[in-house]
């Protein structure tokens, strides 16, 4: 059966998949965006759990329970920052969904949902951004039951929902 792979507005922090994935800073430390609202949002101990963890390189990925959160394990992904996509920043941005979906599979979650990783303070630009999330998530989604790319503004939703047809 293939993965039921969709894409909605909302928040990440109140999806109920089994890991939700965090665009994260290399530290893990809390930041702004997505990445300090999943912070927020799954309490003091993600902190203590994320210095366990770190650091992570950008395109990998770490996980951590989800503590507070409505889902049960947080995937930590770096994304690149982007200086223009000359320095590598695709193969990043790919790397970052693809270690991504392999931690899902390593700790066993049947369902991941992401945010737009590397669009916010990190600079990407959303078109390629999307274009690099829903081929990875598509080509890589196998061992998944679902897949679902939170996206939190309207224009977001819309590149997601083109490329998905």
């Amino acid at each position: 059966m293939a993965p039921r792979l969709e894409a909605v507005q909302g928040d990440i922090t109140a999806e109920a998949t089994d890991a939700i994935v965090n665009a994260a800073n290399s530290g893990l430390v809390a930041g702004g965006g997505v990445c300090g609202a999943i912070f927020r949002g799954a309490g003091p101990g993600l902190t203590e759990a994320c210095d366990a963890v770190a650091p992570c390189p950008t395109g990998d990925a770490r996980a951590t329970p989800g503590f507070a959160l409505p889902a049960r394990w947080i995937i930590h992904a770096v994304g690149p920052v982007w200086h223009g996509g000359g320095g590598g920043e695709p193969e990043l941005l790919a790397s970052a969904y693809r270690r991504s979906l392999e931690v899902a599979d390593e700790i066993g979650a049947r369902s991941v949902a992401f945010p737009a990783i590397s669009t916010g303070i990190f600079g990407y630009p959303a078109r390629p951004a999307a274009d690099i999330a829903v081929a990875t998530v598509t080509h890589m989604a196998d061992a998944l039951d679902a897949i679902r790319l939170v996206a939190f503004d309207r224009s977001t939703l819309d590149l997601y929902r083109e490329l998905l047809g």
